[in-house]
């Protein structure tokens, strides 16, 4: 198996994701703000769940890979689902009390289903499949609990790292395709799609 040209292309594919979308917003709003600053922050743990996995840091690289689903998550959610109230509890400065103020925040379950009430379907789905194939995993590699323990000792079949490869690089053309319909450009999304098809081999079909 060629990790180095694995690494290689979806290195390159989160580069050319970035080209994509480096545009104005559409206006400057809060909600775009937020929400663009979660995708900005979702393939930022991309390249480090990346940079982690090509150095054979699995279990960290995955810890940093639930931030990568939770960030763009938020992000998707921010914009359909967040209520004013709740959009203005993650905007002020950081302090002890805004801290706890942003702690009130729905979680993953309580986003997930909000969004099945206001997102468009096909901003839902990958969400929820995503969590159906990988949450408990990430959730024991977050928490030490047995899939960290079993691997750190056992070591780890090639087949787990392009696996996880290929999860951290959907979730950045994820992030890319909520960051496209930010800036309100017509068929930016399709140019997100039309950037992730050159590189078939780091990515699950669709």
């Amino acid at each position: 198996m060629d990790f180095d040209n694995l690494f290689k292309q979806s290195n390159d594919l989160a580069l050319d994701l970035i080209q994509v979308i480096d545009r104005p917003l559409f206006d400057d709003s809060q909600r775009l703000q937020v929400s663009d600053l979660l995708c900005s922050l979702s393939m930022e743990h991309g390249d480090s769940t990346r940079a982690l996995l090509q150095t054979g840091l699995l279990p960290s690289a995955l810890v940093i890979h639930r931030a990568q689903f939770e960030a763009v998550m938020r992000a998707i959610w921010t914009l359909y689902a967040a209520t004013d109230d709740q959009l203005a509890r993650m905007t002020p400065e950081l302090s002890l009390g805004t801290e706890q103020a942003a702690k009130k925040l729905p979680n993953v379950s309580v986003m997930i289903e909000e969004l099945d009430k206001k997102a468009p379907p096909n901003a839902v789905t990958p969400l929820r499949e995503f969590i159906a194939y990988n949450w408990k995993a990430l959730n024991s590699y977050t928490h030490a609990g047995i899939h960290p323990l079993r691997r750190h000792q056992n070591g780890y079949p090639p087949q787990l790292v392009v696996d996880a490869l290929m999860n951290v690089n959907g979730m950045s053309v994820l992030a890319a395709m909520q960051a496209s319909i930010l800036t309100g450009v017509p068929d930016l999304q399709r140019k997100v799609l039309e950037a992730a098809s050159r590189y078939p081999t780091v990515l699950r079909p669709r």
